[in-house]
């Protein structure tokens, strides 16, 4: 019966990609569908709405933070952090180098902050921006910088996706993120050459001045633009909570909004609601996006799904899967069992939330040793979700930044990474 409730839920999604619907529809049907599963067991409906609560519960902290993340992105285009950033970026980087240095840029703030979200947002918006005015193929772009956000989404200290991982393992975050950082060290450097060779062989065209100018000409400029971005590094630094650190970055851009580039007081609500939307439309192009309204289907994806989890666990859902996935990993040992079950996970999850706990939930039990299985669900699950197309780990970031699916194909770390661990375990 699992397998095929299971199956109704995928046919609903395939229906979903080949009419263009929203999955936010696909992910109601499927609520509905392990709602009734749980009252044929014999689960009341009071016991099923709890076991939805607690599912919510889970990614609370996600939730909570990415409506930070649009708010902050929405008040730094208007406080101009962004476009001081690009202003200047522009006129140093060369276009054979731009490649990399999205890639690594978009490493670093991600995992600085550690949202890869709140990363395509800031950093990546700024590498797009300027790899367009370079005349720099957007796919390619688009997959340096998804292929870079998810460096830090995965390994960063205040990573949303590296504390769920962590507590769902119960280990330790800091172990874990030790373990990540040797296990990435071949694949991050192959994907540095990799762009490396790319950069050099695309043929682009000299970064332009109309960007610079149409900055230029917006904005007042002041080294006080900076003072928000850099409040995000250095708190991510001291280890401060991520949304403490949104929250004061945020607080601060509003200031620097109001005072510098005399934002009006009596829109801040609307900015942060709705979103930056300059009235100059070339501006507009370039700048406008972030706020509530802009991660609202977000929430819904991640809501939702979330209540999947709890569902699951409550009902005993996943338990005849569990011993298929027990059996499957004696033959392809227990990181191959995680790298195929994260697939399929990602696949009808459509986001990475639920999808590191279903794979968590059908697997923990074939990997007793935890902090090994934390660094297989880094290695596998946290980076192959970005990875499916219809999925919102990867069609947010790209939706962003302004980067077509096609993107997906060129974001080599995010492919080098979960090949390098099943190389390592096969070999070892």
């Amino acid at each position: 019966m699992e397998l095929l409730f299971l199956a109704l839920f995928a046919a609903s999604l395939i229906a979903c990609v080949v009419t263009g619907a929203s999955v936010v529809f696909v992910l109601v049907f499927g609520y509905i569908l392990f709602f009734f599963y749980g009252l044929i067991h014999g689960k009341s409906v009071k016991e099923m709405l709890r076991f939805s609560r607690n599912g919510i519960f889970t990614v609370k902290n996600v939730l909570l933070t990415l409506l930070l993340i649009s708010m902050l992105t929405a008040i730094w285009r208007a406080c101009g952090s962004i476009a001081y950033i690009v202003y200047y970026a522009s006129a140093i980087c060369t276009p054979s180098v731009m490649l990399l240095a999205s890639f690594l840029l978009c490493c670093l703030i991600s995992f600085l902050t550690g949202t890869s979200f709140g990363s395509a947002a800031t950093i990546g918006v700024i590498c797009m921006t300027m790899a367009n005015s370079m005349g720099i193929p957007p796919f390619l772009t688009g997959g340096a910088i998804l292929a870079g956000i998810f460096f830090g989404d995965r390994c960063s200290p205040v990573s949303t996706s590296a504390l769920l991982v962590s507590e769902l393992t119960k280990t330790d975050l800091f172990s874990n993120i030790r373990n990540m950082t040797r296990s990435a060290l071949v694949p991050f450097i192959l994907s540095c050459v990799l762009y490396g060779i790319l950069g050099f062989s695309v043929h682009t065209g000299s970064a332009a001045d109309t960007t610079r100018n149409l900055l230029q000409d917006y904005y007042e400029f002041s080294p006080l633009m900076l003072l928000p971005v850099v409040i995000v590094l250095v708190l991510s630094l001291l280890h401060v909570d991520v949304k403490k650190t949104i929250a004061i970055s945020g607080l601060v851009g509003m200031a620097i909004a109001v005072s510098v580039q005399h934002f009006p007081v009596s829109e801040l609500p609307a900015l942060c609601f709705s979103g930056f939307s300059p009235s100059d439309g070339e501006i507009a192009k370039l700048m406008s996006g972030g706020g509530f309204l802009s991660m609202l289907r977000v929430y819904l994806i991640v809501g939702i799904s979330s209540c999947y989890s709890g569902m699951f666990e409550g009902t005993g859902f996943l338990n005849g899967i569990e011993a298929l996935m027990e059996k499957l990993g004696s033959r392809i040992t227990p990181y191959g069992t995680t790298l195929l079950t994260s697939i399929v996970t990602s696949a009808i999850s459509c986001n990475q939330t639920l999808a590191i706990m279903l794979t968590s939930q059908l697997c923990g039990e074939n990997n007793p040793e935890k902090s090994s299985f934390a660094l297989d669900l880094e290695n596998t699950v946290v980076v192959i979700a970005p990875m499916i197309p219809w999925s919102i780990a990867g069609a947010v970031p790209l939706a962003a930044i302004g980067a077509p699916n096609s993107s997906i194909g060129v974001a080599f770390y995010l492919y080098l990474l979960p090949l390098w661990g099943l190389a390592v375990h096969l070999f070892r």
